[in-house]
């Protein structure tokens, strides 16, 4: 797999594991960082083997948020371009067509909460830190932050984290719904791990299905949405994943699914 400055890119049993690797900054995002990602994503999107991605950072941070200092120097026009081209590579990972699990192993805040947001799942570390305090420097969230929190944790819960700007913990953040699994540091990839495999096992055209039923359906009204859903359904009924399915549930053996 191809080489990035600072992000790790790797593939094991059918998994692929972007790495966010700019530990001496806590693994900040500049235009470099966000380029190298859209990268890795574009590059992970040809690999017809890699089925579950796993989004984690080096060392004790997930990504601690955006790149201050390089911020701190732009006017409108270079924080519009900024924020827009951040907003993109997180708009790739939210409407990715392969699962993808943050791993949150420490800092998320700013930034890094909003990259982690545009993950399917969130599983984090105890050790994990959850945050959008970008009004403390005058700023506002950027890269969806004001989108994804709300949706998530719903308007009152997001509207007291960024008008606060206060930082939580992983348990905090469990409570709201911000992350879907809390486990020591040490087990943190091996459930990540544990998690993509359970899905890789599943009917591939199901799971494309399923997250794109819910990803559109979460955005319209609900007539809207069960119309999603129904053409979703239709679009499996037609694959042979679901004769093998239906056919060792009634068997009662394990299925068999084509790996596509």
């Amino acid at each position: 797999m191809s080489n990035y400055n600072f992000v790790k890119l790797e593939k094991k049993n059918n998994i692929g594991y972007v790495i966010i690797n700019r530990p001496e900054a806590l693994n900040a995002l500049n235009q470099k960082v966000l380029s190298d990602i859209m990268g890795a994503f574009n590059e992970i999107r040809k690999d017809d083997d890699i089925k579950v991605v796993i989004l984690t950072g080096e060392g004790r941070s997930f990504v601690a948020g955006a790149d201050i200092a390089q911020m701190k120097e732009q006017d409108m026009l270079d924080g519009r371009e900024f924020i827009v081209y951040g907003q993109s590579v997180m708009n790739v990972l939210e409407n990715f067509d392969k699962p993808i699990i943050a791993a949150v192993n420490g800092f998320a805040l700013g930034g890094g909460c909003e990259l982690a947001m545009s993950a399917d799942i969130r599983i984090a570390s105890v050790k994990a830190k959850f945050g959008q305090p970008e009004v403390g420097l005058g700023i506002i969230p950027g890269f969806g932050g004001t989108q994804r929190l709300s949706r998530l944790i719903g308007k009152g819960n997001a509207k007291y984290l960024i008008y606060t700007a206060d930082i939580i913990n992983a348990e905090e953040a469990y409570r709201m719904g911000l992350v879907q699994k809390i486990v020591e540091p040490e087990k943190l990839i091996e459930e990540c791990e544990n998690i993509a495999n359970k899905i890789i096992g599943k009917a591939p055209v199901a799971i494309k299905m399923a997250k794109k039923s819910i990803d559109n359906g979460s955005n319209v009204d609900i007539n809207t949405g069960v119309n999603y859903e129904a053409e979703a359904f239709a679009t499996c009924f037609a694959t042979d994943d679901r004769i093998e399915g239906m056919t060792a549930f009634l068997e009662k053996r394990q299925a068999n699914f084509k790996n596509i």
